[in-house]
This record gives C-alpha cells, sequence and structure tokens, in this order.
C-alpha cells in the first residue's frame, strides 16, 4: 500500500441490523425454549380451570373449583407433605455425601482412578434399571439387604423394606442419595479444582491444618456451588418421579407418593387431567418460590458480606 494512503476501517452495522443478526442467532433457541418450555406452562395453566378427561373433546369450564378441590384433598397435602421430606433428605444427605466423595478424590490414596469410575457409576445406569436393582436388594425374601442381616445374626432387623409405610419411604430416600450424590460430587470436585493453589500453599506456610483449610478456605470458597446444587436438589426433588414410581408406585397407603405421581395417577389412571393440571401448577409455584427464596437468601448474604 501506498504511503498516504489510508486503510478503510470496517464499516459498523447500524444497530438496528445488529439486532437481526442477534436475533437469528438467538431466535431458533428462543423458539424451541417457547414451544417446548413457556408454551406447556400456559397451557397447564389453561387446562387446570376445565373439568377434562385429556382425551375427550368436550371441556367444562369450572374455574377454580379444581383449586378449591386440591386445597381440600388429604392426598395432595400428604404427598406435599413428602416431597418436603424428600427436600430436606436430599440436601442434607446428597450434597455432604457428594462433598466428603468430592474431598477423598484429592487424597493421597491408592487406586484414586478405580474410585472416580465407581463413584460414578449410579449416574451411569437408567433410572428404570437403577429402581428394579434396588427392588431385588429391598425384596424380603431373596433381598441382598436382609440376607446381609441374616449373616451377621441380626435377623429381628430384617423387614419387607419396600411394603411397610414405616420403612418404604426412607428406603427410596437413601436409594435417590446413592443416585445422584456422584452428581454433586462432580459439581464440587470441578469447584474444589478452581481454587488457587497459592492460597492452599500459603495456608501450609502459616501451619494450618488440613481441617482449618477445609473450614476456612475450600468450605468459603465453594459455597457460591454448594447453593447452586441446593438449588438444583430443591427443585429436583420438588419434581421427583420416576425412581419411586418404578419402586412403589407410590404405596404402600400413600406413604411414598409425591406430587408427581399423583399426578400421573390423575391424569392417566383416573384421566382427570384438568385436576392433575391443577396439582401441576401448585408444583411449578412451589418450585419457583422455593428456589427465589434461596437465591434470594444467597443475595442478601452476599450483600451483607460486602
Amino acid at each position: 500500500m501506498g504511503a498516504g494512503v489510508r486503510a478503510e476501517a470496517p464499516r459498523r452495522k447500524p444497530k438496528q441490523e445488529r439486532r437481526w443478526d442477534l436475533l437469528w442467532f438467538v431466535g431458533p433457541a428462543l423458539l424451541i425454549y417457547g414451544l417446548y418450555t413457556v408454551y406447556p406452562i400456559f397451557s397447564t395453566l389453561y387446562y387446570s380451570l376445565f373439568q377434562w378427561s385429556g382425551i375427550s373433546e368436550n371441556k367444562a369450564f369450572v374455574g377454580l373449583a379444581n383449586y378449591a378441590a386440591l386445597l381440600a384433598d388429604a392426598v395432595f397435602w400428604r404427598t406435599l407433605g413428602n416431597n418436603l421430606i424428600l427436600v430436606f433428605a436430599s440436601v442434607f444427605t446428597q450434597i455432604p455425601l457428594g462433598l466428603v466423595m468430592a474431598l477423598l478424590l484429592f487424597a493421597p490414596i491408592r487406586g484414586i482412578r478405580l474410585l472416580r469410575t465407581v463413584y460414578f457409576l449410579p449416574m451411569l445406569m437408567s433410572t428404570v434399571a437403577l429402581g428394579i436393582l434396588w427392588t431385588y436388594i429391598y425384596d424380603p425374601t431373596t433381598g441382598v439387604l436382609n440376607g446381609f442381616l441374616a449373616g451377621i445374626g441380626l435377623e429381628r432387623w430384617q423387614r419387607a423394606w419396600l411394603g411397610e409405610p414405616a420403612t418404604a419411604f426412607a428406603s427410596v430416600i437413601a436409594t435417590i442419595a446413592w443416585q445422584f450424590a456422584p452428581f454433586y460430587m462432580i459439581l464440587l470436585r470441578a469447584a474444589i479444582i478452581g481454587i488457587p493453589a497459592e492460597i492452599y500453599e500459603s495456608a501450609r506456610i502459616d501451619g494450618c491444618s488440613g481441617w482449618n483449610r477445609f473450614r476456612r478456605i475450600t468450605l468459603p470458597l465453594i459455597l457460591p456451588t454448594i447453593i447452586t446444587s441446593a438449588v438444583l436438589s430443591v427443585i429436583g426433588s420438588l419434581k421427583y418421579f420416576d425412581l419411586i414410581y418404578v419402586m412403589t408406585e407410590g404405596g404402600p397407603g400413600h406413604s411414598t407418593e409425591l406430587m408427581a405421581t399423583n399426578m400421573y395417577k390423575q391424569a392417566f389412571v383416573q384421566f382427570n387431567m384438568g385436576y392433575a393440571s391443577t396439582i401441576a401448577v401448585a408444583m411449578f409455584a412451589i418450585a419457583f418460590i422455593a428456589a427465589a427464596a434461596i437465591l434470594a437468601t444467597d443475595r442478601s448474604r452476599r450483600g451483607a458480606a460486602s
């Protein structure tokens, strides 16, 4: 290029043209999200205002009658209580177990690669296969659990684990914890890896013990990941369905019934789609409020800390 000839600056697109470019990239994702997420939410809210079988062409508008029936339904309150128990059990078992498993992966022990594989095995299994596996483990006559108790002389502890209301829900909760703890292990391990090694090295030089390093360095720095894990655990527990339906179908006597299994039965067993939609709306509202409350609490904590 000759001297004195200036290169032309690239033409900057007008703002309106840039918006159209952005829409071309984001539009398909927004369309899919709207079609498969936003639209079903509003259609479920619409169907909850009708008395409808789900297969008939005739829908009878009943207004808020389904919501009044929901508030008076003892089974719904029982399922909500079971969901809340599952929420607390999931948050206070799955996340701590995942944290312990993540910390063990950093321990200087033999066979650590094998542990990584064994830890993650429950996440590799389909929920249906996992449910069938644990149904056999809990079997009162041929199950591994009762066989183990008999082998160590604890026959009096043997139970029909999934057949008794006193033990069925606890048995299913233990299975759910075994299934999902590896997921939180992966999240928390990634958060721990992200902590700079220089921080730990400085703490060692200052004579900080292993427990104090965990309490004063690791735990505060992975707290945002723990909060995220808690939100995921709460939302997942409030809409949980598959494993419980495979193992117990909500029985015995609604002792393991959840809102989602109750909704499924109302929709596809009793063909009461309007009332099932009402349960779905209630599930959405409860999960949304719970997640918003956790995030608001975390935001307040961060604001107070800063």
